[in-house]
């Protein structure tokens, strides 16, 4: 696992390289300069992203939400004091855990593994969401090939939609497949 430690001071980078140094099979990069952060964190690919920015300003906060927004890994951000507008921006950035004057080598560990479970919990919830959102989608072109074929050859319901079903079988291929030949070939037809 490669783990990227970010924070400007060396020394409270030591403690979660502290906080971190029994995890076996670990890889852990050190960075302490802000400029070209986001060419750096594609360069190293890391695993996790442990963001320590003691009081940072709204602008250094928007540069680590713009970092926190490319990369898709889980990412830990402490920070020494928040607001609420803050801790809104971090999670909508993608940030997994967001900790407020908790920076201690003791709780370093548990809060990555948060942070870890939390994005893990996120990816499956876009992914569920995306695969529902698709579904949807396929249905939506299939009943339109349905509406196609009732108005064009005044089929009800059942007998276009087993026509679809019949077509995808005697070509082996999917029902939404079929649909969409069917929607494009009515298009290409003059058909709206």
């Amino acid at each position: 696992m490669r783990i990227a430690i970010v924070d400007e001071s060396a020394a409270r980078a030591s403690i979660m390289e502290e906080g971190l140094s029994t995890l076996e099979d670990c890889e852990l990069i050190v960075i302490t300069e802000r400029r070209g952060m986001l060419a750096r964190m594609a360069a190293i690919d890391p695993d996790i992203v442990l963001m320590n920015l003691g009081n940072p300003s709204r602008d250094m906060l928007e540069e680590y939400f713009a970092v926190s927004r490319a990369l898709a890994r889980p990412i830990a951000m402490f920070v020494d004091e928040a607001d609420d507008e803050s801790i809104v921006a971090s999670v909508e950035a993608g940030v997994s855990s967001y900790v407020v004057d908790g920076l201690s080598a003791g709780r370093i560990r548990p809060i990555l593994d948060l942070a870890i479970t939390r994005f893990n919990a996120f990816a499956r919830l876009q992914n569920d969401l995306a695969e529902a959102r698709g579904k949807l989608a396929e249905r939506e072109l299939v009943d339109k090939a349905k509406r196609i074929l009732m108005e064009s050859k005044g089929l009800p319901e059942p007998k276009a939609y087993a026509e679809l079903r019949k077509a995808a079988m005697d070509q082996g291929k999917r029902i939404v497949n079929i649909a969409e030949a069917v929607v494009t070939a009515h298009q290409l037809m003059g058909g709206a």
